[in-house]
């Protein structure tokens, strides 16, 4: 590894400790709810992922992942509060991110392929800066190039032709 992929390269040790807080974070909050959760930890690429898993229904996923997204900025604040850094970390639960990431990725395959056929742009319902990601990652291997247009929290995917 040359002296600027290590720089680069994200501090495992670090967002271990990331997600350590957070998982200490939500478990009190899952504690404080009343709600029966198990904690997984992992880090994915350059950032911690932290799991609840064996809940039984959907209230802290809520409408299109409105609750979710809440809870996991409120856990980016509690870690921050404690390491001084910001935090990229994500949460997850009930699987409901993977779920959507399948959804998404699928999506943006067939968009890719319209477009593809059509030859004309075609943009996207207003979506979180997550499934924007996973959008443009899908309308990229596909072999097409995307843009996000409009402004939080409004702001969408636009898949443009070749």
């Amino acid at each position: 590894m040359t002296e600027a992929e290590q720089k680069n390269a994200p501090d495992l040790a670090a967002l271990e400790q990331e997600g350590e807080i957070a998982a200490d974070y939500v478990e009190g909050l899952l504690d404080i709810a009343d709600i029966d959760g198990d904690i997984d930890m992992d880090v994915e690429g350059d950032r911690a992922l932290v799991s609840v898993v064996g809940l039984k229904g959907n209230e802290l996923v809520g409408p299109g992942g409105e609750v979710l997204e809440a809870l996991q900025e409120l856990t980016r604040l509690a870690v921050h509060r404690q390491t001084g850094e910001r935090s990229r970390l994500m949460l997850d639960v009930g699987g409901y991110r993977e779920r959507r990431r399948a959804e998404l990725t699928k999506l943006g395959t067939e968009i890719a392929n319209q477009v593809k056929e059509r030859g004309e742009p075609k943009s996207l319902q207003p979506m979180t800066p997550f499934e924007r990601k996973i959008v443009h990652d899908a309308v990229a291997a596909a072999g097409l190039s995307s843009e996000s247009e409009g402004e939080e929290p409004n702001r969408y995917v636009v898949v443009l032709p070749a």
